[in-house]
């Protein structure tokens, strides 16, 4: 199973691929928050995909338009409600140091 890691902090869970990275977080007791439930309705489950972009699931135009408000964003930026992990490790970076202890 794929190993999804959140830093800073280094916590991790295997989860099954077509888990968000959202649900992933939750398994790794890392604080990611949601604002709107996971529904692509705003920013605050933004994250930087560090490695593993290429093995997550493509960006839709809803995530697009959503991730176009998100502070900070960059080429590697995923919203956590949406990216789904598939078949390989994937390494995220929660913007603003936001990860609860």
């Amino acid at each position: 199973m794929p190993r999804v890691t959140f830093e800073p902090g280094g916590r991790s869970a295997e989860v099954a691929p077509g888990t968000s990275i959202l649900d992933a977080a939750g398994a790794a007791g890392v604080d990611l928050p949601s604002n709107c439930g996971g529904v692509c309705a705003c920013t605050t489950c933004h994250v930087w995909v560090e490695r593993g972009l290429e093995t997550l699931s493509g960006v839709e135009e809803r995530e697009d338009d959503r991730l176009q408000e998100a502070a900070g964003l960059s080429a590697r930026s995923r919203l956590g409600c949406q990216a789904r992990v598939g078949e390989g490790d994937v390494v995220v970076r929660v913007p603003g140091n936001r990860i609860a202890s």
